[in-house]
């Protein structure tokens, strides 16, 4: 019945109406490729990576976010804008088969909510002309929270709202990238500011609204068990389908199961590499 289902998902995904949103869990199996070590993608191995391996008290090892909020209360913003960069930055991570495969599908939108540059990197390598959107926080010159960037022959430029192409392919990166130009959405007090303007609807271009309207989401290696990441997923996907898509989690929890009934999205009981299998045979292993 999954197979079945998961095939049926493959074949309407060209259609550009099934936008990919990405999560966490899709950075399984990228390593550093002189290290060995993988890259620190969910909210534990964030943190252990920020502390150089020191475990928080629990109260901070709960979320991401909380944990940044108290570093940057010691050692301010700065501090942790520099470790997400040195971080996700380099290009000596191993390629990702379900970014390739997604990068190879020429889709008209993807969210990826990491911030690493997999997917943007496979846009560039591929010469695709694209709209990169960046999710931004606590900026005092705009009630904007997002800046937007067109790649064309190699390189990245900083756009204004006024000159987007909106025929272009939409990358939207909610919690930041190194590239072009390093922000990020991190921290606590990020958080509060990113998705108080996300509510508001200053924190998706209008083009991007319109766009979005009737679409379904495919949610590959998204957990919803914690707040801020589940915040920025409801007000992301307004104006969804009904239903409004598919959530590929293995071994869900009653908040997980809770939340998929009330966002309207079909839980698939599996983990987000059986849909790559069946699409890619032929990828690389994930571990």
């Amino acid at each position: 019945m999954t197979d079945s289902l998961l095939k049926e998902i493959l074949a309407q995904l060209g259609s550009g109406d099934i936008v990919p949103y990405l999560g966490p869990g899709v950075l399984r199996g990228v390593v550093d490729r002189d290290t060995g070590k993988p890259i620190p993608a969910d909210s534990d191995s964030l943190i252990l990576a920020m502390t150089g391996g020191r475990p928080m008290s629990p109260r901070l090892m709960y979320e991401f976010p909380r944990a940044a909020m108290h570093v940057e209360n010691k050692k301010g913003r700065s501090f942790i804008e520099r470790f997400l960069t040195q971080t996700y930055g380099g290009d000596n991570w191993s390629a990702s088969p379900v970014h390739q495969w997604l990068a190879g599908l020429d889709l008209p939108y993807v969210i990826d909510s990491n911030r690493d540059t997999q997917l943007q990197r496979c846009y560039i390598d591929a010469g695709r002309r694209h709209t990169l959107v960046v999710g931004a926080a606590r900026l005092a010159a705009t009630p904007y929270r997002f800046d937007l960037y067109h790649f064309e022959d190699g390189k990245y430029r900083k756009v204004a709202l006024e000159e987007v192409d909106s025929a272009l392919p939409v990358l939207f990166k909610p919690l930041g990238t190194p590239l072009p130009k390093p922000g990020y959405v991190a921290s606590d007090a990020d958080f509060v500011d990113y998705i108080t303007e996300l509510m508001g609807g200053f924190a998706i271009p209008d083009w991007v609204k319109l766009l979005r309207k009737n679409k379904r989401y495919l949610f590959l290696g998204l957990r919803f068990n914690r707040d801020t990441e589940r915040m920025v997923m409801s007000d992301m996907i307004y104006d969804a389908a009904e239903p409004a898509g598919w959530v590929l989690i293995d071994q869900p929890s009653d908040k997980e199961r809770k939340v998929c009934e009330r966002k309207n999205l079909q839980l698939i009981e599996a983990d987000w590499s059986s849909l790559l299998a069946l699409a890619n045979p032929s990828a690389t292993e994930v571990a």
